[in-house]
């Protein structure tokens, strides 16, 4: 493992041992991570009795001695990583990871690996030249090379919004997307809508698809057949929020409302309707998901399903960092609530057919 936490790694065994011991080896001994070893060699506090007990036991019989010349103390990192952070959603996780942080001492380093080749493995090599004492991963994937990487490694790992069924039994951490997806669509329905459009985010993606099977069980639900044409792809971003919006819009019969898996595409299909002359809601009511800070602040202030960005990315810091202490997560799987969360952007249905500028309201 030669670079691997190189300010710790080795000892001295005891006069009678041969050769050298390792901390890695220390820690599959005790069955505990690297960085919990690593916490004890140096003095840290944030170690379970019970697990201090085991390790400097061990420490002992092996007679491990810190190698001459090397720190005290290092400090203390959580590797953050993201498919992209070209979001305002990135910056509420980081929010809440970097709270965490700060309280318990702990620096954070956030990559963005950009489903680019070789850009995972690049973040890999760096993280065992930093020694991270954890990982968490958000909306991305990472090969299951690398998984394995991260286990002999002995980082810990925590996911949130898992893209699919993870590669390892990493705990996860996310939101009630079904719900949400279903209680936007009932709002729609109880205002009068029923050609809802849904312009949905990458299928590949957990949270994606209960957000659409949300909005069709709140359909089924209320006795409304589900019209494929009216379910559209995007990728949570502006643009195809905007290009979605323009293909309901040329239906022959357009959506009275549209229910966007993201803000930011409801924000774009905002500004598709604007261009071509219609208002929201009078025209067209328009509902998002995430409740980012700036929806507030569009025009009109935009109806959502309020996703705790922020909590997710406090509970990941949380579990991952029990995780490098040896403390198992009380559950592997967490789904934090989301809130419908009403603005001026929904209303009942125009009599003006969708799709054409109605008479202006007063």
């Amino acid at each position: 493992m030669a670079g691997e936490r190189a300010q710790h790694t080795t000892g001295s065994r005891s006069p009678d041992g041969a050769g050298k011991v390792t901390i890695s080896e220390i820690a599959r001994e005790a069955g505990v991570s690297v960085p919990t070893v690593s916490r004890v060699v140096n003095g840290r506090s944030d170690v379970s009795p019970a697990t201090r007990a085991r390790v400097e036991d061990l420490l002992h019989r092996h007679g491990y001695r810190r190698r001459p010349g090397s720190p005290a103390t290092r400090a203390a990192l959580l590797d953050l990583v993201f498919n992209d952070l070209d979001s305002p959603w990135a910056v509420e996780i980081i929010r809440g990871v970097e709270e965490v942080a700060h309280e318990q001492g702990v620096g954070t380093v956030v990559s963005a690996i950009h489903d680019r080749a070789g850009a995972a493995r690049r973040w890999m090599t760096n993280l065992r030249a930093r020694a991270s004492d954890g990982v968490i991963l958000v909306t991305s994937v990472l090969e299951p090379g690398l998984h394995d990487e991260l286990r002999r490694l002995g980082v810990p790992l925590v996911v949130i919004d898992p893209a699919g069924s993870p590669a390892t039994q990493a705990p996860t951490v996310g939101a009630t997307n079904w719900a949400g997806g279903m209680a936007a669509t009932e709002h729609l329905v109880g205002l009068g809508h029923r050609r809802i459009g849904f312009i949905e985010g990458p299928r590949r993606l957990l949270c994606s698809r209960a957000r659409l099977d949300g909005y069709r069980a709140a359909l089924d639900g209320a006795g409304v057949a589900v019209d494929d044409e009216l379910v559209v792809p995007g990728d949570f971003y502006h643009e195809s929020g905007f290009t979605a919006m323009n293909r309901l819009l040329e239906l022959t019969e357009p959506p009275t409302a549209v229910f966007a898996a993201s803000d930011q595409m409801a924000l774009g299909a905002i500004e598709a309707l604007r261009q071509r002359g219609l208002r929201v809601p009078e025209d067209m009511s328009v509902i998002g998901f995430d409740d980012l800070p700036e929806v507030r602040w569009s025009s009109p202030p935009l109806t959502t399903v309020r996703q705790p960005l922020s909590d997710m990315g406090k509970l990941a810091a949380r579990a991952v960092l029990d995780l490098a202490r040896s403390v198992a997560p009380a559950s592997p799987r967490v789904e934090l609530a989301t809130e419908l969360v009403i603005r001026a952007s929904t209303a009942q249905p125009s009599t003006a057919r969708p799709g054409t500028a109605g008479p202006r309201r007063t």
